[in-house]
């Protein structure tokens, strides 16, 4: 019996996705000069509509322009390090989003606009992305799966050939390194970087160094 390759891989993490009721798609097909398009650019590492619409959902009584800052602060974050701008996405989708508006009578008030829905989950927006094509400052990477929720790439996962001998985990890891160095905006919403052989998946955080990495088992 021959060895699963990398493609074989990524189908079949694609095909677990799915099974446990995530949407799926193909990186290409939702480019922005696709037939389905999810962003403006692929200098954007989130999906703007997906946004858009989840934080309009479940926020259903926030004023639009309150949405709007939402979606900015999202999208635009002003840390000036990785690390204290991943912990800026991190406050946002755990505690939300304050943002300060008037309200119709002139008064200031502060609305706190939801990002995730915790105590409902299936009133979230699950997707998993292969190929998913981004451009970065001088570099174009296509990590091979990118999990979004919400429209946010929580997670990516990075694949090695289990049919070759002289690939190893430490490759994957490796690749993770380049993709931070080749498109740092990806990262600032990371909260899980897994890799894989195809033997042994291991996960771990964004400054983890690959000791911090820890095996996974399925329960």
């Amino acid at each position: 019996m021959s060895l699963i390759n990398e493609q074989d891989l990524e189908n079949y993490c694609m095909a677990y996705f799915e099974q446990i009721g995530y949407k799926t798609a193909f990186g290409p097909d939702i480019l922005p000069d696709s037939v389905s398009p999810l962003r403006q650019s692929i200098r954007e590492p989130f999906l703007p509509v997906i946004i858009k619409n989840k934080l309009k959902e479940l926020n259903p009584n926030a004023p639009q322009n309150v949405l709007e800052e939402a979606y900015n602060a999202l999208t635009r974050i002003e840390e000036a390090t990785a690390i204290a701008r991943n912990e800026q996405i991190h406050n946002y989708l755990v505690n939300g989003i304050k943002v300060p508006y008037k309200t119709d009578l002139g008064e200031d008030s502060t609305f706190l606009v939801k990002v995730i829905d915790f105590n409902n989950p299936k009133n979230n927006d699950f997707l998993a992305v292969n190929q998913f094509k981004i451009q970065g400052p001088q570099n174009m990477r296509r990590p091979d799966i990118v999990v979004f929720i919400n429209g946010l790439p929580l997670a990516i996962i990075e694949l090695k050939n289990p049919a070759n001998e002289k690939t190893t985990i430490e490759e994957a890891f490796n690749q993770i390194q380049t993709y931070k160095n080749d498109i740092p905006d990806l990262f600032d919403y990371n909260l899980a970087a897994i890799i894989s052989d195809g033997f042994v998946a291991k996960i771990g955080s964004i400054s983890a160094n690959i000791e911090r990495f820890m095996p996974q088992t399925h329960q």
